[in-house]
């Protein structure tokens, strides 16, 4: 059986490593796997019995079913990893002895490394790492259970452990070569994340608007730009189906694959920024108008689009750079034209009236300067709770409703300027950003989402106009929470997020240094990959490739076990040194070597007293108490080591029987009489 401390902390470590799934595992496998652990808990304490063989079987095929039925054909790692996680729970119906124990300890270890494929940051590596602390005490008591127990030495050893060999750990960390995997698997699982998507309806980003989750970090080279200028364009929809817009183009199909994680290369120059953008299942990358591509993890597909070969399942880090000066204006051709010109046949006459209207009176710039005038002197309102639209939806924002969101504007413009006969398209992403800690970087949420307006200008080319600027200037000034001050609908459906409470100066800047220490965490191991390496590298004299990479790991390890053997012989000569009950037993030894008594294979200390005083009669009495005070420290309870007077008294002894011993020679050297053939066959017969 195995004992119940060892095995609490076995329950224990995967109790905690279940909790960074908690947000992606279904709730019935969480009930499944608590129910098994706790089951298995009760038989150790013998208030149930384990299942046999028969019930073990059904209960494994109930689970197995329900899970089939749950994930309903799809094959993802996400449905994978859950089923490992079931896997795990039904292995501790059969965790009877030391063997189980050990299999279960390598499986929980490999479920804290697939925690890591879901969750990276520094709080859930805490996690994950005390999980596998909890396995490694539950080892010990389970292999030594002579060790001293508590809580506090088990944690002090371990403690002991993992400061020796961290040092090792961090060397290999930074100097391993970091080579590029020969296969990868995606870990797109079909689920939907939060962030924008490749369809627009009314209300969709003002739902969006009520997540503090981060979008994206980025980190400038040179100055941060304004509040205002921080349009970070993602997609374009430019077809309209009913009241949903979508891509009139679809992107092309790409096999699955991983994006490289790390597009570092080298320092930030003054024009370029480096976005950590977290993970969103999807192609688009985000960026300021007017940059251009500098790592190849990212390229510009478009119209200032920029797209990943693969979808981003991971965060990931590019480098883009603003361009000096801006893309000459182009003209647009028939199918373009077409394109950006597309509306339904009919519906919302009123918005299309007014178009006719504006196109019969103004040319195409005075159409959108009349339209922006429209938004900002009558009474339209931006606001996070907009009513819900009728038929004709564009018509009752336009005349009659007047409250909306960016969404609603964005589309009503597009339409207006279709129907008057100007090419304009939906531009949507996020638009601003918060400092972080110390202003060294830019945060961007997902209420920070945005949609805006490019109209066609022939000469000009694609114009931004925004309608949210004219109805609602402090949006894009200083940010959703301004804008919707005074209706007090910021975060109002998400009570937890530290962002809500502004006001509150301690829990601001708490929620800024924990993300600062997560983007450090993210940007510096997490993301420590081939390139960063390199960078890394590159700074060190003589520039390090990866060859030479290779050979200083190698002599890293070498050094590291070398060091290692060698303060452990340092150890066991200090103990040896340290251990005077031994030496002392060791010098009575080779004493009883040297007058032709050997000490025989697992004899007792009583046993060579006796052997001992038949050879050297003089030396009897002293030797019989030395060996009574050996036996003395060995079985006397509470005894660990000798105590100073102890070990005094047995080297007087020892000195005695050398006296003694030296006393008998010399006698025996001046009458020149050697012991007698009797005697001799006596110690003849012993030695043997």
């Amino acid at each position: 059986m195995l004992p119940s401390r060892a095995l609490l902390w076995l329950i224990g470590s995967f109790v905690l490593l279940l909790v960074p799934q908690w947000d992606r595992l279904p709730i019935w496998l969480m009930a499944a796997c608590a129910v098994l652990a706790t089951w298995r808990w009760l038989a150790q304490v013998g208030r149930v019995r384990l299942p046999g063989r028969w019930l073990r079987t059904a209960i494994m095929l109930v689970l197995v079913g329900v899970y089939l039925a749950t994930v309903q054909g799809r094959f993802t790692v996400d449905t994978a990893a859950s089923f490992f996680v079931l896997a795990v729970g039904l292995k501790w119906l059969e965790t009877r002895s030391r063997r189980d124990f050990y299999v279960l300890f390598f499986i929980l270890v490999y479920l804290a490394t697939v925690n890591f494929l879901f969750h990276q940051e520094i709080l859930w590596a805490l996690v994950n790492f005390t999980g596998v602390a909890f396995l490694l005490v539950g080892l010990q008591v389970l292999n030594a259970p002579d060790l001293p127990a508590g809580m506090t030495s088990s944690w002090r050893r371990l403690g002991g452990l993992f400061l020796k060999t961290l040092p090792v750990v961090v060397l290999l960390f930074v100097f391993f070569p970091r080579m590029a995997p020969l296969w990868s698997v995606p870990l797109v699982s079909g689920e939907a994340r939060t962030g924008i998507s490749d369809t627009m309806r009314p209300g969709d980003i003002s739902n969006l608007a009520q997540s503090s989750e981060r979008a994206f970090r980025v980190t400038f080279g040179g100055e941060i730009p304004p509040h205002r200028d921080r349009y970070w364009r993602g997609l374009i929809l430019d077809y309209l189906d009913g009241e949903t817009w979508r891509q009139g183009q679809r992107e092309p199909f790409r096999p699955l694959g991983r994006v490289a994680v790390d597009g570092g290369v080298g320092e930030l120059k003054g024009s370029e920024y480096d976005v950590l953008l977290e993970p969103t299942d999807q192609r688009w990358a985000f960026a300021l108008e007017g940059s251009e591509a500098v790592s190849d993890n990212v390229y510009e597909a478009s119209a200032d689009l920029f797209r990943f070969p693969r979808p981003a399942d991971s965060p990931v880090r590019y480098r883009l750079a603003l361009q000096s000066e801006p893309d000459e204006a182009t003209e647009l051709g028939p199918t373009e034209r077409r394109r950006y010109l597309q509306l339904p046949p009919d519906g919302n006459p009123r918005a299309r009236a007014l178009a006719g209207e504006l196109r019969r009176e103004l040319a195409d710039e005075d159409i959108v300067v009349n339209l922006l005038e429209r938004f900002r002197q009558q009474p339209y309102f931006y606001t996070l709770r907009p009513p819900a639209m009728p038929e004709n939806g564009i018509d009752a924002l336009l005349f009659d409703v007047r409250r909306g969101f960016c969404a609603h504007y964005a589309g009503a413009t597009t339409f207006v300027l279709r129907a008057a006969g100007i090419p304009a398209r939906i531009v949507v992403g996020y638009q601003g950003g918060e400092a972080g800690a110390g202003g060294e970087y830019l945060i961007v949420r997902q209420y920070d989402a945005h949609a805006w307006v490019e109209a066609f200008i022939d000469g000009r080319g694609w114009v931004r106009i925004d309608p949210t600027a004219a109805i609602a200037p402090n949006r894009i000034e200083s940010g959703l929470r301004d804008a919707v001050a005074e209706e007090g609908s910021f975060l109002e459906d998400n009570w937890a997020s530290p962002q809500r409470y502004a006001d509150v100066a301690l829990v601001q800047w708490a929620s800024l240094q924990l993300d600062r220490i997560n983007y450090q965490w993210q940007r510096w191991v997490v993301g420590y990959q081939g390139q960063s390496q390199m960078d890394l590298m590159s700074r060190l004299p003589g520039g390090f490739g990866l060859r030479e990479l290779g050979y200083l790991t190698a002599g890293i390890v070498g050094a590291g076990l070398l060091v290692a053997g060698l303060v452990s012989a340092l150890q066991l000569r200090r103990g040896e040194r340290r251990d005077g009950f031994r030496r002392v037993v060791d010098s009575w030894h080779q004493l009883c070597n040297r007058v032709g008594v050997p000490v025989r294979h697992g004899e007792t200390p009583s046993g060579l007293a006796s052997r001992l005083a038949r050879a050297e009669p003089a030396a009897a009495d002293s030797a019989r108490l030395f060996a009574r005070m050996v036996n003395s420290h060995y079985y006397s309870a509470g005894k660990d080591r000798a105590d100073g007077a102890e070990l005094k008294r047995m080297r007087r002894l020892l000195a005695t029987m050398r006296r003694q011993l030296r006393g008998r020679r010399a006698r025996h050297k001046q009458t020149g009489r050697r012991p007698s053939s009797a005697h001799q066959q006596q110690l003849h017969g012993n030695s043997q």
